[in-house]
């Protein structure tokens, strides 16, 4: 499939197949794909947990607003930020923009990895950032910025409607 259908195919999912496992070698591909991830003068601040413990995915769902799927999913990453790291080159803005950006890159580059596997996930930012980072006995310094749960999809959403080019272009 080329870039461009991959992309329009990627969608995100919150129903899973719990019978269908992840195997690490495919958790190992979709991380190698997240560190070739553009970052802010190649500080690499992101930072991956890779959790697939039954009561730490129910915990974390429960500060992520009771979201049943993130149990169901067979593993979840949440995504983190070293602010310490990207600060030392960048101060505030890379505290404060640079991890953002650096860590959404990353997250892109393993979505549509994770679709290239037919697998399924969706990016979650809404949660309880101190608990997520309690829950995980994150070092100080260390940002959860958003939780991947990733699996066999157990439904195929519709094409959402998207906007048209003219409508978000503006051309100088």
């Amino acid at each position: 499939m080329d870039l461009l259908e991959l992309i329009k195919t990627r969608r995100s999912i919150r129903k899973f197949d719990s019978t269908k496992p992840v195997s690490e070698e495919t958790v190992q591909r979709i991380l190698e794909a997240a560190i070739w991830a553009p970052s802010a003068g190649n500080t690499q601040c992101w930072r991956f947990h890779v959790v697939r413990d039954a009561k730490l995915k129910q915990r974390l769902a429960v500060e992520a607003g009771h979201q049943p799927f993130i149990n169901e999913a067979p593993v979840v990453i949440v995504v983190c930020a070293d602010l310490h790291h990207v600060e030392r080159s960048y101060g505030d803005r890379g505290r404060n923009t640079y991890a953002l950006q650096d860590t959404a890159a990353a997250i892109q580059n393993m979505l549509l990895t994770i679709t290239s596997f037919g697998l399924g996930c969706c990016w979650i930012g809404a949660f309880n950032e101190e608990k997520a980072a309690e829950i995980l006995n994150l070092p100080r310094g260390l940002r959860p910025l958003a939780m991947l749960p990733i699996g066999t999809p157990a439904e195929r959403p519709k094409v959402p409607p998207r906007r048209l080019l003219d409508e978000v272009t503006t051309y100088r």
